[in-house]
Parts: C-alpha cells; structure tokens; sequence
C-alpha cells in the first residue's frame, strides 16, 4: 500500500512539473505553430547566362589597362592589368558623383565659391547659384571640373574627400584613392580598371544618375536663369555606336586617354574600362566590334 502511494505521489508530482497550464510561452507555441513547424519551401534559382568566348582572341587596343565585364554576372570577358594603379583623371567623377546623390538632394541649391578654370569647365560664375541636378549634368556630361569643386566646396572640402574615399571603400574599390573630386593629376589619386568597373555599376544601378550619363547634349541655367551653359557630352560614341549609352571619359597628359563604357547588345548588358589608352574612342570601337563578334553565352540548367 504504502508502495502504491509513493507511486501516486511522484506521479502527481511529475504531472504538475510538465504541466504547461495557462503560461505565456505556453500560448506562444499552442497558437503559433506555423512559426516554428514552417517546412522549407524549395526556392527557385535564377542563374543568369554565363558569357563565354567563341575564340581565344583578345581585342585589338591600345590602352595599357581594360576591364569587361559582364554586368548581371559581373563576370570579366577581357581584362589588362586590371588590377595595376593609373590616373583616373576624369573618371574620378563616377565617384564624386555616387557622393553627391548621398549627400544632396536633386533641387538643393548650391552657391560657386571658387571660379575654377583649370581643365574642362562650364564657365561657371564666382557667387552663381544653381541646383544640385544642373551640376550633375554638368560633371557628368561636360565633365566640368567647376562644377565638381562646386560640390566639394559647398559641403567642405576635406569632408568631401573624405567621403569619396568611403565610398570607394563601401562598394569595394580597394586599390582606389582620391585627393580632388575633379580627376586632376596627383600622385595620391589612382584607381585601377577593375575598380572603374565596380564604380561604374554603381552609378548604373541608380536609374537617376544614369540618366545623366546618357545625355548627349542639354542647356542648364542658374536658378536666376541670369546664366546659361551649353553642355556637350565628351563621350564622341554616343549616338555614333548603336548601344553605348554612356558613362565617363578622362584625360590629362600624364593619365592618358581614360573612357569607361555602357553597353547594350541583344539584352546583354557590359561595362568597358579603357585607361592610358593612345585613341580611347577607337579601342572602344575595337571592343564592341570584338563583343559582338565573339563573346556568347550558355545557361545553366
């Protein structure tokens, strides 16, 4: 008898431990099931198509460094010293260009502080004010250096260098520096083609700045309408060569001849970095004529 009570008695016992009653954790999982019993759905996978060459050939150029690539992939087709230090000369405006769309609105005004005349300007006025959007237009088609020192002096100098270095670091740019927001020589201020590249996809992953990359021509004025300034488009390609729709070209005597490139062929999408090139225009030419005809691609079942 006494055997069959203390049975009972850690029975009980036990029932009364386990016992779950009316707890909050107990009502988390009672009414919560889906939570924690969710059976792994299978995911579907998009595997983009994987660019190949029909030929071991290279491009026919003159430049001392290239990188194609491949945007969705990122996959490189050709690449030349892609990875050595050159001048980027006005090249460095893809990155000032990333830091102003961070740092400035479309319609911020912004006043010219310094009347810069060295390199390619677009004759900006000492005391002129303008928006943010028109001094994108002006690096990023006329590839004004005023307009870059605009933007650098009007958030503080140093600070905007700092942050074009950031940034360089934040999209991976990793063998980039930057000492002016212009492209001017300095022995400080290098990137390499494949860091070109990265920068270049992404400004084009922004919709609002590749627009201004593929404007071949616009007139701009002051927020008076006291100034008016013509810009023309450096890039010679654009609208002679079906596909290219833009991005940046560069050039000091020291740098060379600088282009990075987009282009579009049959839904495909690349990015073309000459640098320290003798004839920029003509090597893109040569690589498009070399994309079209030996780049293809296979899928991956």
């Amino acid at each position: 008898m006494r055997t069959k009570l203390v049975v009972l008695f850690f029975f009980f016992t036990l029932l009364f431990l386990f016992y779950p009653g009316d707890s909050y954790y107990f009502h988390i999982f009672a009414y919560n099931r889906e939570v924690f019993h969710d059976p792994l759905a299978p995911k579907e996978i998009n595997i983009q198509p994987i660019p190949r060459l029909k030929y071991p050939t290279s491009p026919d150029i003159t430049a001392q460094g290239a990188y194609i690539v491949d945007i969705p992939t990122f996959t490189p087709i050709f690449e030349r010293s892609g990875h050595d230090r050159f001048f980027p000369a006005s090249t460095t405006k893809i990155v000032t260009a990333l830091v102003v769309n961070d740092i400035y609105n479309s319609d911020d005004i912004l006043t010219v502080k310094k009347a810069t005349y060295e390199g390619q300007i677009m004759n900006l006025v000492l005391g002129e004010k303008i928006t943010a959007e028109n001094l994108l237009y002006g690096i990023l088609v006329h590839s004004a250096n005023d307009a870059a020192f605009t933007f650098a002096e009007n958030k503080g100098y140093d600070t905007f260098i700092r942050l074009m270095n950031e940034k360089a670091k934040q999209i991976h740019m990793t063998g980039s520096s930057f000492e002016n927001p212009a492209g001017l020589d300095n022995p400080n201020q290098y990137t390499t083609p494949f860091d070109l590249a990265l920068a270049a996809r992404e400004l084009l992953k922004n919709k609002y700045l590749a627009k201004f990359v593929s404007t071949k021509e616009i007139v701009i004025s002051d927020v008076d309408y006291v100034y008016f300034h013509k810009l023309t488009n450096v890039n010679k390609l654009l609208g002679e060569i079906h596909g290219i729709g833009g991005l940046k070209t560069g050039y000091t005597e020291i740098a060379g001849e600088n282009l990075v490139s987009f282009y579009k062929k049959n839904g495909h999408q690349f990015i073309i970095v000459i640098l320290k090139s003798e004839d920029r225009f003509n090597d893109t030419k040569n690589i498009v004529r070399w994309i079209d005809d030996n780049v293809t691609y296979f899928t991956v079942e």
